[in-house]
């Protein structure tokens, strides 16, 4: 896969929670597919057991362990690039990205 983006494509999750697990169970699979244990990818990452555990029982981690994780398993340039390309589904919103291009911020559009 290239990125976390493409990744998350192939998948038809409705939700968060549904998301946040399916990236919990792959990255159980990529953990065990190194073989390493929790307590390895703890040491490692710096990331607390406890939180390990509950990621991949339950998918809740906050960002700053999710990126900790990520790196510590060579995933560090796919977390990095997951904003880095705009995403639009319709000519209307490519001119809206177009036309904002630069700015540093946005602003409530007029009714």
């Amino acid at each position: 896969m290239d990125n976390i983006l493409s990744l998350l494509n192939n998948y038809t999750l409705d939700n968060a929670d549904d998301i946040a697990k399916a990236l919990a169970d792959d990255f159980r699979k990529r953990r065990i597919e190194k073989n390493l244990t929790r307590e390895q990818v703890a040491e490692k990452s710096g990331v607390a057991l406890s939180n390990i555990i509950r990621f991949e029982q339950k998918g809740l981690i906050s960002l700053k362990n999710l990126i900790c994780l990520a790196m510590s398993m060579d995933y560090t340039s796919e977390v990095k690039s997951i904003f880095t390309e705009p995403k639009y589904s319709t000519m209307e919103e490519l001119t809206q990205i177009r036309k904002n291009k630069g700015k540093t911020r946005a602003y409530k559009t007029q009714k």
